[in-house]
């Protein structure tokens, strides 16, 4: 046996959980591959003692603490194939190495789907944002877009109204908000367009303005947006845990996925990304992986 436990990811979740475990003496191996969900966001916020630093700069600290803990160790990789053999976890990189645990958890977070929109890519993250406890107070007061449909659209625009007064909800076709709820929003001077979007025209990210495919335009600081997700890799397939409806991992309030031995913490298990509940999530798996090992072990 290699590891204790081998964690797959090492942005916040996995940093987390590492520092837990280094510090519980637990051997520890944090896979990752740079790749992580934040990695385009200029600053972060709503976080602690880091407010608008980069996600760049709170790993980098982070790291460094870790790895005063002997027991942790860093890979940089991509893990291919993750599977249990017995009552043993076995990772397999990219470039055909291998390592076992006894103990897995995943903080591979998510991948997003973004529309096939010109322009939009570009601004991800920058000024297309998903939530407003992140970003919402840099364009507070903006005139702001809201790049949803439905119910979804109809309970953030309720939230937004906090933030900002001058909102449009883009439906980007069809709107599917009953009448009851299209009355409740232009009483509150929220307005709805359901062209569909040709481009968004920004300046290195920084959105100005959104181009319709009938030919109008508009005017707009930013715009929100939930895209649908995906996980990295299919390791539910492989290990054979289950999902949510949402495509998140399914975990208990212990961090554990349906597969007994496979935690998961992070993004890769909610949708609440927040930098906050991420990092918690981390340190709450990395408590109850301690935990089942020393049940086992006493």
């Amino acid at each position: 046996m290699d590891y204790d436990v081998i964690i797959i990811g090492g942005s916040y979740a996995g940093l987390s959980a590492a520092l837990t475990l280094g510090r519980a003496t637990r051997k520890i191996l944090v896979v990752d591959g740079g790749k992580p969900c934040n990695k385009l966001t200029p600053h972060s916020h709503n976080f602690l003692t880091h407010d608008a630093q980069t996600p760049a700069q709170i790993s980098s600290i982070a790291k460094a603490e870790i790895l005063k803990y002997p027991t942790v160790e860093f890979l940089d990789g991509e893990v291919l194939v993750a599977k249990k053999i017995e009552n043993v976890f076995q990772i397999e990189l990219k470039n055909g190495n291998r390592f076992t645990a006894r103990k897995l958890l995943l903080a591979t977070g998510l991948k997003d789907n973004l529309p096939n929109i010109t322009g939009l890519k570009e601004c991800w993250a920058i000024s297309v944002i998903h939530c407003p406890y992140c970003h919402g107070f840099e364009v507070k007061d903006e005139k702001i877009g809201l790049f949803m449909n439905g119910d979804q659209a109809f309970e953030m625009a309720k939230n937004l109204n906090l933030w900002n007064k001058d909102l449009t909800i883009l439906t980007n076709g069809k709107s599917a908000l009953t009448p009851e709820q299209i009355d409740k929003l232009l009483s509150k001077s929220i307005k709805i367009v359901e062209n569909e979007i040709e481009e968004l025209e920004h300046a290195d990210g920084s959105l100005e303005t959104v181009k319709f495919k009938n030919g109008n335009e508009l005017k707009l600081k930013a715009i929100y947006m939930r895209p649908e997700v995906d996980q990295h890799i299919n390791f539910d397939q492989q290990l054979g845990f289950e999902l949510t409806e949402l495509k998140t991992v399914k975990i208990d309030e212990q961090q554990q996925t349906t597969v007994k031995g496979v935690y998961a913490a992070g993004d890769c298990a909610t949708l609440f990304r927040s930098l906050s509940v991420i990092t918690a999530s981390g340190t709450l798996a990395a408590v109850m992986i301690n935990k089942e090992l020393i049940d086992e072990d006493f």
